[in-house]
């Protein structure tokens, strides 16, 4: 009996350790920019980025419910259908840094989810240039550069390194942008 029981507590241990030595790994591999939470688009809900990402690439656009560019949600959700299935994680940060994001983030949310049919992850409005950008746009901005305007696109790949940045003007069904998609796939 006393030699069942230290079997038992020996896999117990062996279990909680290696528990413990793959959570805490899972968690360090998350980049430092994506360990925060950021409200979803006209939504109490807190999404945590690094578990929305979990080491998959991530397509990081800045979008505007009232810009030129705004009809590029159609395209955006295409792609997040086509490649959700492969891992590919769409992340739409709205912002008001080019005045073009609507103030009543509840018509912001019907523009994006009414008129477009998004369902890849919308963030309720932050800044992404400047001193005041989240911590996601501020690797972005270090590393390559500010957006220039809403609706520019930041490639991410699985181990959270910047693979692509695209302008507003390329849109989100160009061959450039899916072949770049497909090879951090």
């Amino acid at each position: 009996m006393l030699k069942i029981l230290l079997n038992w507590k020996s896999v117990a241990l062996l279990g909680c350790y290696l528990l413990l030595t793959y959570g805490m790994k899972a968690y360090a591999e998350c980049p430092d920019y994506m360990k925060h939470n950021m409200r979803q688009l006209h939504s109490e809900n807190e999404i945590d980025l690094c578990k929305l990402v979990e080491q998959k690439p991530v397509l990081v656009v800045n979008t505007a419910s009232h810009c030129g560019f705004t009809p590029q949600f159609k395209g955006l959700e295409a792609l997040h259908k086509e490649y959700a299935d492969q891992g590919l994680v769409v992340v739409g940060f709205a912002s008001d840094d080019f005045f073009q994001e609507d103030n009543d983030e509840s018509k912001a949310a019907d523009i994006c989810y009414q008129n477009y049919g998004v369902t890849f992850t919308m963030l309720a409005p932050t800044h992404v240039r400047g001193k005041k950008a989240n911590p996601v746009f501020q690797m972005l901005n270090e590393n390559v550069g500010s957006p220039r305007w809403n609706f520019t696109k930041y490639l991410i790949d699985k181990n959270g390194e910047v693979a692509g940045r695209f302008g507003s003007r390329i849109e989100p069904g160009d061959p450039s942008l899916k072949e770049a998609i497909e090879s951090v796939l």
